[in-house]
């Protein structure tokens, strides 16, 4: 798994998941700017994620939901806020209605994520930032710690199969 911590900050308002990757900075990258790779791990397994939009810019959005075991469809949305290829993306992130407008009645939040070189390898840190704490309380008691770990612990076999392609 490529899980190597993952810490809650009530002070900071924040989640942070850092994980150690078996790839390059710019494949690691691609697993975010390339909406079938996100696709396969975005959802914890079980509830795979679709993206029906991924605009790739700053200022653009993507939208998506992730299909449930019993079939439903939670949608969600992003809005990129800043891009620096290929090692920090920044996106304000939350939840839609059917339409995939957003949710107001749960806030959005802030998604921080960089990614650091180590010689072949690559250190991802995943930071959620959260508007308020009744926000991140509600957040954790919904599984998104669990289901962020669960969603990355997915990546090293998309890039395990990308490097031999």
């Amino acid at each position: 798994m490529t899980v190597i911590s993952s810490t809650t900050n009530p002070e900071a308002l924040s989640l942070t998941l850092v994980t150690e990757l078996d790839a390059d900075v710019e494949r690691v990258w691609q697993v975010w700017e390339d909406p079938r790779r996100l696709e396969r791990w975005w959802g914890p397994p079980g509830y795979p994620a679709t993206f029906e939009k991924h605009d790739f810019t700053p200022g653009g959005e993507a939208g998506y939901y992730m299909t449930t075991p019993e079939g439903e469809k939670p949608r969600g949305w992003w809005r990129f806020t800043r891009i620096e290829r290929p090692y920090r993306l920044e996106l304000e992130d939350g939840f839609a209605d059917e339409n995939g407008a957003p949710v107001e009645e749960i806030g959005s939040g802030h998604v921080v994520v960089t990614l650091e070189d180590l010689g072949g390898r690559t250190r991802m840190t995943i930071q959620s930032n959260f508007a308020s704490e009744e926000q991140m309380t509600t957040m954790l008691e919904m599984g998104m710690e669990e289901g962020m770990k669960e969603a990355a612990g997915q990546i090293d076999s998309i890039l395990a199969e990308y490097s031999r392609t």
